[in-house]
């Protein structure tokens, strides 16, 4: 699948936002499936871990400082300490084989997270405040810069800064 591609005119961070949390349940999903071959479980997974480690990061570091001041000081606390806890089960999932029994157990209590967490920001207060408060140039805007970093940091292998990421929460 790869990096998340916004179409012409239609960039701006809410709706980067969203395509990225659906790119992330679709790889879930396929993740899911019964019959997947061991390679091509381990390809999907690294790219959801380095999907994952990607956005909570672009969020964390650019688009939670940048709304801060939108009067969502207390949703983005919440957001962080979900992505924390996000980023836990990532870390164990990083460390458990692909045939544990485990791995899908763990991929169910990741699956609920992260649906809770877009589905909160997307659907709850977040977002539609947002819609509200802020100018679409400024969504804009701030959507360019939130996928130049999510772009960089998927040359990176995020994944592999997650374990070093679990011990609290990123400060908003």
């Amino acid at each position: 699948m790869g990096t998340v591609k916004p179409k012409k005119n239609q960039l701006n961070a809410l709706d980067l936002l969203v395509m990225q949390h659906d790119q992330v349940e679709e790889l879930i999903s396929q993740l899911e499936e019964d019959d997947l071959e061991v390679d091509k479980k381990r390809v999907l997974f690294r790219e959801l871990a380095d999907n994952v480690a990607a956005h909570a990061t672009m969020e964390e570091q650019i688009f939670y400082p940048a709304i801060r001041a939108k009067q969502t000081e207390e949703i983005l606390l919440e957001s962080t300490e979900e992505h924390l806890a996000i980023r836990r089960v990532l870390a164990d999932l990083l460390e458990t084989d692909l045939d544990d029994p485990r791995f899908e157990a763990r991929l169910s209590v990741l699956k609920e997270q992260i649906e809770h967490h877009a589905r909160e920001e997307e659907e709850k207060e977040l977002f539609p405040k947002l819609r509200r408060l802020m100018p679409a140039e400024e969504l804009d805007a701030l959507g360019s810069e939130m996928l130049a970093l999510f772009e960089r940091l998927m040359t990176q292998d995020p994944r592999l800064e997650v374990p070093k990421q679990t011990d609290k929460p990123a400060r908003v």
